[in-house]
């Protein structure tokens, strides 16, 4: 699948109520094998003046006024001059729509204010908090290794521009360094963020997401002592690797997270994630939602004991406490297409169960038992085979080694077969028997499909506990994003403390990504910032030289003109970018159109 890199505006005209409409949105085109097709990007809706005054007061809202007047005007008059015309040239081409746009995030968030503070300038010829700005939108834009960074990308943007910092200086020494130093503020950057995004937002901190994920390392990470062998979510479990604890709010802002070692159990994360993020955002009001990886007994009789409200999933062997609910087909709520709740008492606790039902879990759950019930099958077929075909004897103890790889291999459905070896009046002296189990076909009718949630929340009716337990998938997404968008994995810092401060600049870039996608839904853009970033990407700045009859060179630094479909974009974000920037001009002398 080939994809071009232009986007194009198209418009659908619709008449009601003796009006005249016209609803814009942005496509761009995709080939499918030899046919392209185009894809819609983003519902403009009416790009009418009231649309565009909306989209710019929320602009104001979300990062003030990110650019300094003084990059933008040198202050000097304008005079008009005659210029050669055969000997205009461009030079010094540089990325600039991403990056301005990432900065504008950067500073919208606090970040660059609250990095000032934290990283105050001393004797270095380079502010860290500078540094700070490189290394989170280097990752937001492009993500990198610091090398990088230093020898390539940064030279390629506007950054030194828009940050007045000469790309001499951007070396990988101090990026590291910063890397170190912005990792010592952790928690006060968390801290900031919640509060920062709260008021752009109105993130409600109330209903908390917790999962886990895994990240490995490219390297043996010898002096990391967080750096183990464990489940790997990746599927990478040749490598060591390091498992990260995130904790998003219910619209999946991201709050803060935790890194454990490698072969560290889910469970074992819960009491410290709670302990650290309530101290950091408070406790009051919380509620805790998880998945059944967390479900401990130990962690529930410590929520319950310390007054914390929770959603959590519970194992799917617990579903079987519930046998006789799930065969009841009355008291089930639909909720939506192929889902359904019911509400029921926990056994032993004040607890309450929330059974859930989906037609379509059902349908994968089904095929997956039946696909793996052929593999044992065909398996077992063919070592009977081999059984009734054998002109020695057979010892049975390694006929049993193989029938338990089989099932190993076939897990899901192990449980409906019977087997077991006869002895047998043949050469080989045993043969095999098979039979299915109907206590697991029974079992399969009533449970394919379901699964139960276990709360202690008083006053929530089953649509709401189990609309915020899908929530979850929130947090899904932000795994995703940090290692599809962002590249938080491998990691190939060797060091602890540069493994840490990795982790912590992606978290950053991520909070700038989810400023972004919730600016973009306020503004009717859809959902995609890697969308918006990689079209703003194509506006560029360049260095227009002027030589002139009567004062040499005349340099002047501009942005290219956005296309319609980049300006469509802007006018929706409420964006209005320079037309020039501040260059070191030959002559203190600017010129006239």
């Amino acid at each position: 699948m080939g994809c071009d890199e232009r986007m194009y505006l198209r418009y659908t005209t619709v008449r009601k109520d003796g009006k005249v409409r016209r609803y814009w949105r942005l496509v761009r085109s995709v080939r499918v094998g030899r046919r392209v097709i185009q894809q819609t990007v983003a519902q403009l809706g009416e790009l009418d003046a009231r649309g565009r005054l909306q989209a710019r007061a929320l602009a104001r809202q979300l990062i003030g006024t990110p650019e300094q007047a003084g990059l933008f005007d040198d202050g000097k008059p304008d005079v008009t001059v005659p210029v050669r015309l055969k000997g205009v040239r461009i030079e010094r081409s540089r990325l600039f729509g991403d990056v301005y746009l990432a900065l504008a995030l950067w500073r919208g968030a606090g970040l660059a204010d609250l990095c000032e503070r934290l990283m105050p300038s001393g004797k270095e010829a380079v502010p860290w908090s500078k540094m700070a700005a490189v290394l989170v939108t280097a990752r937001l834009c492009e993500p990198s290794s610091e090398l990088h960074i230093a020898e390539d990308w940064y030279r390629r943007t506007a950054l030194c521009d828009l940050l007045q910092l000469d790309g001499e200086l951007v070396n990988k020494d101090r990026l590291y360094r910063s890397l170190d130093l912005l990792l010592e503020h952790k928690a006060a950057l968390e801290a900031h963020l919640s509060r920062r995004c709260g008021e752009l937002f109105s993130i409600d901190n109330e209903v908390l997401l917790y999962d886990v994920t895994s990240t490995y390392f490219e390297g043996e990470a010898e002096s990391n002592a967080l750096a183990r062998r464990g489940y790997s979510r990746d599927h990478r479990p040749d490598r060591k690797q390091v498992c990260i604890g995130l904790v998003v709010t219910f619209d999946g802002f991201p709050l803060g997270y935790e890194v454990f070692a490698g072969n560290t159990h889910d469970s074992r994360t819960v009491q410290t994630i709670v302990d650290t993020m309530e101290a950091r955002h408070g406790a009051v009001g919380r509620v805790w939602i998880a998945d059944r990886g967390m479900s401990s007994a130990a962690n529930l009789e410590w929520l319950r004991q310390t007054g914390r409200r929770y959603i959590i999933g519970a194992p799917k062997v617990e579903l079987r406490k519930f046998a006789a609910e799930l065969a009841l087909a009355d008291g089930w709520r639909p909720l939506r297409d192929g889902i359904e709740v019911k509400l029921v008492s926990w056994p032993d606790t004040a607890e309450k169960a929330i059974l859930c039902r989906s037609a379509d879990r059902r349908s994968k759950e089904r095929a997956m038992h039946d696909k793996f019930s052929e593999r044992i099958e065909a398996a077992l077929a063919s070592l009977a085979a081999r059984i009734e075909s054998s002109t020695k004897r057979l010892n049975a103890s390694q006929i049993n080694r193989q029938i338990g790889r089989i099932l190993q291999r076939n897990q899901r459905s192990a449980a409906r077969f019977r087997i077991f070896l006869q002895p047998a009046d043949c050469p080989a002296g045993v043969r095999l028997h098979v039979a299915h189990d109907p206590a697991f076909d029974d079992w399969a009718a009533v449970s394919e499909g379901s699964y139960v949630l276990r709360t202690n929340i008083t006053g929530w009716s089953d649509e709401q506990l189990w609309r915020a337990y899908i929530q979850l998938t929130q947090a899904e997404a932000a795994f995703r994003i940090h290692k599809d968008e962002l590249q938080v994995r491998p990691i190939w810092h060797q060091r602890a403390d540069r493994v840490q401060a990795h982790i912590l600049v992606c978290f950053l870039a991520f909070v700038l990504w989810k400023c972004l996608e919730m600016w973009q839904q306020r503004a009717g853009l859809g959902n995609s910032p890697r969308t918006v970033l990689e079209e703003l990407a194509r506006i560029q700045s360049h260095d227009v030289v002027l030589p002139t009859t009567t004062h040499g060179e005349i340099r002047l630094r501009c942005v290219t003109q956005p296309d319609p479909a980049q300006a469509a974009l802007l006018d929706r974000l409420g964006i209005v970018l320079p037309k020039r920037m501040r260059a070191e001009l030959d002559l203190p002398l600017a010129i006239t159109a």
